[in-house]
This record gives C-alpha cells, structure tokens and sequence, in this order.
C-alpha cells in the first residue's frame, strides 16, 4: 500500500493544526492529556464539552465517506485521517469521550445497520451529543466472548427486546448515553449461536444499574453493568446475527483503531526516555538497550498497522495487532517505574496530606498495563485464533 502523505495531506494538516490552536484554549487547554489509560474517568464533562466542540468543527467521523452525509462532518482520505489523529496527539488534546461511537459503533452500523438506524445515530455521534458504551464481556464471558449469558426477549407491548444480565469491565457506564450489548435472543442456544446485537438506552431508572470497579490502580474507570428487563430499542444486523455483528466491530476496535492507539504510546514512550535521560538511568547499558528495543518494535507496530489498512480479509490481522501491542504496552509500564530506581516504588512527599492512595504518572501506567495483555482478548485467545484460523492447526478441545 502506498502510504506517503501528498499536497493534499500537508494542507489538511495545516488546517487541523490551525483549527486545534484555535479552539484547544481555557478549560479545553487545562484538561489537555486527561483521560487516558487508567484514567478514563477524569474531567468528564469539559471532555464531553470539547467532544461537542469537535463535532460542531465537523471533526468526529472522518472516515465515514457517503454514510456521514447530512452530518456536518469532514470527508477524508485513509492518509488525512491518519494526518488528523497526528495532530490530535501532537496538540495533547483530552483523550476522546467519544471514540467508542465514532469509531465502534458507527462503523458497524455503516456496515451491518439499517437506513434508519443510520440515520438516527450517526448524527448524534458526529454532533458529539450521544455518548456510547460496550456490553461484551461478562464474569464468565471475557475473552471467551461466546459464553455470553446476557438474555434479551421480545417486547410484546413496545417492540424491541428486554435485556436481562450482567456485563463487567464497561469503560465510560457511569456517562454513556447507549450501550450496545450483546445478548442471547434464542433461548437454549450456546456459544456463537442465537446471540444478537442490541442497542440500549442507559437512562432507564430501576432497570439498569451501574457500579463503578475500584482497581489497585486506585482509579475506577471500568464498571459493572447490571440490566433487568431494560428495553433495547434496536438490533442490529438482523436477530440471531449478532456474533458476525460483533466480530465485525472487534476487528475495527483491534485494527484501523490500533494506529491511533500507537500515536499515543509513542508519546509514553518519550517520557519514559526523558525520565531515564534526566534521572541518569540511560546511562546503564542493559536499560538503555530495552528504550531502544521498545522504540524499534513501536514502528514495527506502526508499519503492521498500516499494512493491515491497506488489506482486506486477514482473518489474523486483529489477534497479531492486539499480541504486539498488548505485550509492548505492558513492557513499558515496567520500563516507566525502572528508569527511576527506587523513587518509581514511594508515593508523593505529601503522601499524609492526600487522599491515601496516592500515584503518579508513571506509577499508574506500570499497574493499568498488567492488565493489557487480559481484557479485550486475552494473549491466549489471540493466540488460538491465529493457531486455528490462519495456520489451520486443529482446535483446541472445549
């Protein structure tokens, strides 16, 4: 795939380098580097603010081509979407409160939706007035995502179904506007059969409860999700077809998703290396081997994900994404508490004066990374994927 930048990219750039100075000013300035991982949770509403800023600049939903038309958003090439996320993590704009509809559910509507399902949530995202959540994984359905327990009935009286069940490891429950959630519609059906692709309301009061999940990282961003007999008001792709529908989305969430994703690693990874640079750990050679290992294997990343987006149907392309990031990630948590020695291991010097769970930026990267290589798939999932669908090796007994 040819994947260099031409006139037109360098102009766009231009414009969304100009447009970011412009508009990330005041309260938008000061939440500049908040919610990322880990902290998901932080200045929610000036975030939800500027997300409606973004939308009304027509920047939310860039690469929807036709489908995105009457919603007042940018239409852009592959490379200025690229050249758009450059720039958003070069302004160290907030972390997006919206990416789960702008790049999850949007294009899997695009995909497997209706006309007027289109049209009815498209806009709202791309306005940046209608946040989204994912329902997916379960207590006993994480990586296994097949073992989903959630059911859903008809609505006789009102149309749609009613979902009942519990979903775990929500990021954004607590202020998302929908969930889509995937739930069992065919009773006595198991694994990826009878499982379908509804869309839910969160505000509906005694029917969906969400309780926040305190990590040892001292934060609570991911939640539970309980729902009894909430109404889901649309499915989609069909009932019964929500496994397809699902995978769908994973592989959008582990693909063109991962090339933004990198931008910000990229930028974790130059504290890391200041932080040894100013504390004298580069000088130890063993360290300093490991900065340039983890700097080499993020373009590695960087030019597996564009490969991936210049090609269609690789069935291994989402768990090989997902492998390489997870364990890189996770390796340079470890990096970012090493380079300090042991000041990497004590809280801050007014720790009694704080709330008693106090960490610094380093120190929540290194906890929120073990989990990397866990949620969204595990590295064993990811592994059997490839080992049974693109090298054909027999499956594993169940």
């Amino acid at each position: 795939m040819d994947f260099t930048f031409g006139p037109d990219d360098a102009a766009f750039r231009a414009e969304a380098r100009a447009w970011l100075a412009a508009h990330l000013v005041g309260a938008y300035a000061a939440a500049a580097g908040t919610g990322g991982p880990g902290s998901e949770h932080e200045g929610i509403e000036i975030r939800r603010a500027w997300e409606r800023e973004l939308g009304r600049g027509g920047w939310i939903g860039l690469g929807w081509g036709d489908h995105g038309a009457g919603c007042g958003n940018r239409r852009a090439s592959l490379t200025q979407q690229v050249v758009w996320a450059e720039e958003y993590a070069r302004a160290d704009a907030p972390a997006r409160v919206g990416h789960i509809g702008e790049n999850l559910l949007a294009p899997t509507l695009i995909a497997h939706g209706t006309d007027a399902q289109r049209r009815r949530f498209l806009p709202a995202v791309a306005r940046g007035e209608e946040l989204w959540c994912q329902g997916y994984s379960e207590p006993g359905a994480g990586s296994d995502l097949a073992a989903v327990r959630t059911t859903a009935v008809p609505d006789a009286d009102r149309g749609g179904h009613r979902v009942s069940g519990q979903k775990i490891w929500t990021s954004l429950a607590k202020d998302a506007d929908w969930c889509f959630v995937l739930a069992r519609t065919e009773p006595g059906s198991s694994r990826h059969h009878g499982l379908s692709f509804l869309l839910v309301p969160m505000d509906q009061p005694g029917r969906i409860e969400v309780r926040p999940i305190r990590q040892m990282s001292g934060t609570s961003e991911f939640n539970e999700v309980f729902f009894d007999g909430a109404r889901a008001e649309e499915c989609v792709g069909g009932e019964g077809n929500g496994w397809a529908v699902a995978m769908g989305l994973l592989a959008l969430e582990r693909g063109v998703s991962t090339l933004v994703q990198q931008i910000g690693f990229a930028a974790e990874l130059e504290r890391v290396v200041r932080a040894a640079v100013d504390g004298g750990a580069v000088t130890d050679a063993v360290l300093r081997e490991r900065l340039v290992r983890q700097w080499a294997e993020l373009q590695t990343m960087r030019w597996n994900a564009l490969r991936t987006l210049g090609s269609t149907g690789d069935p291994g392309a989402p768990s090989v994404a997902k492998l390489l990031w997870g364990g890189w990630h996770k390796r340079l948590g470890e990096l970012a508490v090493e380079v300090r020695g042991a000041a990497g291991a004590v809280g801050p010097d007014d720790w009694s004066a704080r709330s008693p769970y106090v960490l610094d930026e380093a120190q929540r990267l290194f906890l929120f990374t073990r989990s990397d290589t866990i949620y969204g798939g595990s590295d064993e999932i990811q592994r059997n994927i490839i080992a049974e669908r693109v090298l054909g090796l027999p499956r594993e007994p169940r």
